[in-house]
């Protein structure tokens, strides 16, 4: 197993004997011949050739091509046939529809992110609290002078500002490998090794991680090791055979996407997949990886009806080497960059996806919730008076919450196809769906799991993503919208803020349900631990528009309870139906507690309380403030 062929295989500056150059190497096994195509030869073949070895690879020093000169290879297949590849390997490309690779030196980028790594090494994301804001940058915001995209240099600036002044602690970026089609949204890779130069060069691109980590910002990357698009010019049929996929259509075409999977099992195609992994987190400092299409890979037989997959050795559906590689992938990565968040996109059932690797799992830091991210959707959905009738769909989480390191997603795939934005997939009138968005939030970031959201979901989006504008900055400035995006704002900071909403998001001493099964009244209720004992939050969720006076909740201290978040508020654009900054307990036994607090819970809203001491004497029993209406 060898990460680190981005070291050897490509395009690299080079002197020899004082003459200036790049050494060139790719592996093309069953070529009959490989040579180097440019400016210099008229991109004709036969001029600067490539010499062979034993092991397939193909390699040779090439004087007079130097940084930023483009690219291609001449391989002859053993049929006589002539193609034009680009590399592999390559650390740059042109910008599409254009399709050469280009050569660049990675060197001379000067990072001043020294500090961040440091304390990443002693991190541990299952304690932190991680918030991740899912970024498109073709299409997060788009300049008005005529260009079609932001360099990442722009970018790095206009996005750190706008997400420190949001709170989360991290941007995930889709896909920025290079590729072809705008339409795929980068997950249709062809350069495994080149940031897509849409935005610019790599140094730029540098410049915006290193940016970021020194704003205290991280940034993960959504990486594609399922399969691969069939331009010519990429790695379909590189050499005339199948040489990165495999052979077999049952095993190398995949019917969903018109794409072509990896082969696993051969030691060079994994190298080359472990290799490009590394690579990002080595040359660019990402501080983890989200991978693409788990689910896809691990199933021989996935979305193929019988006799259109081939079994494994054993008989089973299993994909034994895809589950090496990505074990291999966990272990490598873990090893050799302490701190950093691996999660998985797995859409299944599978076992032990973030569990590690020499317990049976397949060593992910963090699995993707898309059991909770369906159920809670779906459960929203719903008109609030048919809600009673589907509590379970919401209390049903819990019976696995902890079966795996859960992320919470509202990613990008619930804002587009025709599924609508979140907004607008709310029921009800104008301001049930607003206060139904607020009640979604608030109780993602209260559950336990790290969480994520799609840009353009903080700000209320009417309308569902399209890749080929930007989001609707237009909506700043109005009532509601701007609600939403001071609550996120203010999840975020409580989310960072107090050690019981984010310490045990992954072991199940830190969550006890308090009320789960009214569903007459469609509320519930549940405890959040931190690690100290003081560390407690108590959260409250009303899903009906109907205000609930007087509805007693067990606590577990006696004392006074601060209202730290309301959704309902009116900074929010809620009707701040509320409890005057919190309530104090009172003596009785309720849900096995001895005490109890009487809430006023608001119309679809949430409710964070936490022990405190009052900022300035309270009435004991004090009447909440009473707006006596429903939404």
């Amino acid at each position: 197993m060898n990460a680190t062929t981005y070291k050897q295989l490509g395009a690299h500056c080079d002197v020899v004997d004082g003459i200036a150059g790049t050494r060139f190497s790719v592996w093309a096994p069953n070529a009959t011949e490989v040579s180097v195509l440019c400016d210099l030869n008229g991109w004709s073949h036969g001029q600067h050739w490539l010499k062979s070895s034993d092991t397939g690879i193909w390699s040779n020093f090439i004087p007079g091509i130097e940084d930023g000169m483009a690219y291609k290879f001449g391989v002859k297949t053993r049929e006589g046939q002539l193609l034009q590849k680009h590399d592999p390997y390559a650390f740059y490309s042109e910008v599409p529809p254009k399709s050469a690779s280009i050569v660049y030196d990675l060197a001379g980028f000067t990072w001043g992110d020294e500090d961040w790594l440091k304390r990443r090494t002693h991190s541990n994301p299952l304690k932190q609290p991680v918030s991740i804001y899912e970024v498109h940058l073709g299409s997060w915001k788009r300049p008005s002078d005529g260009r079609q995209y932001y360099n990442y240099r722009e970018l790095a600036h206009m996005l750190v500002d706008y997400v420190q002044q949001i709170g989360y602690t991290h941007v995930e970026l889709m896909p920025v490998t290079e590729h072809p089609f705008d339409g795929s949204w980068g997950y249709q890779t062809t350069g495994y090794f080149a940031p897509t130069s849409r935005f610019g060069s790599p140094h730029d691109m540098m410049y915006f991680i290193d940016y970021c980590h020194q704003a205290g910002i991280g940034v993960i990357m959504d990486w594609v090791p399922a399969h691969f698009p069939t331009d010519g010019h990429s790695l379909s049929g590189f050499d005339g055979t199948a040489l990165y996929e495999h052979a077999d259509p049952r095993k190398g075409f995949h019917p969903d996407w018109g794409t072509l999977i990896f082969n696993y099992g051969r030691v060079e195609v994994r190298d080359f997949l472990l290799s490009s992994a590394r690579f990002w987190l080595d040359k660019y400092h990402f501080d983890g990886l989200r991978v693409d299409a788990v689910a896809s890979m691990l199933y021989l037989d996935y979305s193929r009806k019988d006799g259109e997959w081939v079994p494994n050795v054993f008989g089973g559906r299993e994909n034994l080497e895809a589950i090496q590689f990505l074990k291999d992938l966990n272990v490598t990565l873990h090893a050799d960059f302490p701190g950093i968040l691996m999660c998985g996109e797995e859409s299944t059932a599978w076992g032990g996806v973030s569990r590690p690797v020499y317990t049976g799992g397949l060593g992910f830091g963090f699995k993707w919730d898309m059991g909770w991210m369906n159920d809670t959707l779906r459960y929203m959905r719903r008109d609030p008076i048919h809600r009673c009738h589907h509590q379970n769909e919401l209390s049903f989480r819990m019976v696995y919450a902890f079966t795996e390191n859960f992320m919470l997603p509202l990613s990008h795939d619930e804002v587009v196809h025709g599924k609508r934005s979140l907004l607008s997939q709310m029921p009800g009138d104008h301001w049930q769906q607003f206060a139904n968005l607020r009640l979604l939030y608030g109780y993602q970031y209260t559950m336990p799991g790290k969480k994520l959201l799609f840009m353009g979901g903080e700000l209320a989006q009417w309308t569902e993503w399209d890749h080929r504008t930007e989001i609707d900055w237009a909506l700043q400035g109005h009532h509601y919208h701007d609600g939403i995006h001071r609550l996120i704002g203010d999840l975020n900071k409580v989310y960072k803020k107090y050690p019981e909403l984010h310490q045990r998001d992954t072991t199940s001493d830190g969550f006890a349900w308090i009320q789960c099964d009214d569903w007459q009244n469609s509320v519930y209720a549940f405890l959040r631990v931190g690690d100290s004992p003081e560390d407690i939050a108590i959260v409250v969720l009303n899903f009906t528009p109907m205000v609930r006076e007087n509805y007693k909740i067990g606590v577990p201290k006696p004392g006074f309870y601060a209202e730290i978040i309301n959704t309902d508020a009116a900074i929010y654009g809620g009707s701040n139906v509320g409890n005057i900054g919190g309530v104090y307990s009172e003596v009785g036994n309720c849900h096995g507690q001895g005490q109890y607090v009487s809430l006023t819970l608001p119309p679809l809203g949430m409710l964070i309380l936490r022990p405190a001491s009052p900022k300035k004497p309270a009435i004991a029993g004090a009447t909440p403030t009473k707006v006596l209406r429903s939404r």
